[in-house]
């Protein structure tokens, strides 16, 4: 998938003027690219769409301009665009009530490296895990991960044939399976893995 460029985004002005409409469409293409991995926990599938999103806002809400600093914004942020070969998701850790996410948190060491999609028929694909800094210690964990799941070719022809994609985590405070990804997900995620 092709990564940004400072001509992909549009002006503060532009974006202004579109704000509105792009996060409308944003919001529809984001229900087909997150998915609940049990109660507490969601992963959200990164693209070139997602990311130009986060990058028009974070232009729009710090007034950046400078070239230089969009820059940094696109070097930030392309990153998390699938390579072609592989998925990237945001690993969310999900809990609304502060003292529960503290425990929660620390009981959760290490959940990053244990999230993993399986494509029928194959071995299951474990994620790789903030790559771009370590986001936990040995006292708790963050509530955000930013994820990369690499393919074999074989894997990816099995997922266009119709195999399904099935997804879990195995950490011992948080075991949970799901056997299939709906359809429309699983055809969203597809798209984004070269031929």
């Amino acid at each position: 998938m092709k990564k940004l460029t400072r001509e992909d985004l549009l002006s503060l002005e532009q974006y202004a003027a579109q704000r509105a409409a792009f996060r409308k469409r944003l919001m529809a293409h984001r229900r087909l690219r997150r998915i609940a991995l049990g109660e507490n926990a969601s992963l959200h599938f990164e693209d070139r769409l997602t990311i130009q999103y986060q990058v028009q806002e974070m232009l729009c809400i710090e007034r950046i301009f400078a070239a230089d600093e969009i820059q940094a914004e696109l070097d930030t942020y392309n990153p998390l665009i699938p390579g072609g070969g592989n998925l990237k998701a945001t690993l969310m850790l999900e809990y609304t009530d502060p003292q529960q996410r503290r425990k929660a948190l620390a009981a959760l060491v290490g959940i990053e490296c244990q999230v993993w999609l399986q494509v029928m028929g194959h071995p299951p694909v474990r994620a790789i895990a903030d790559e771009d800094l370590p986001r936990n210690d040995q006292d708790k964990t963050s509530a955000v991960h930013f994820l990369r799941f690499e393919f074999e070719p074989a894997m990816t022809a099995s997922l266009r044939q119709g195999a399904t994609l099935a997804m879990g985590c195995d950490h011992p405070a948080y075991r949970v399976r799901t056997d299939a990804l709906p359809a429309d997900i699983s055809a969203s995620l597809v798209g984004d893995l070269a031929d």
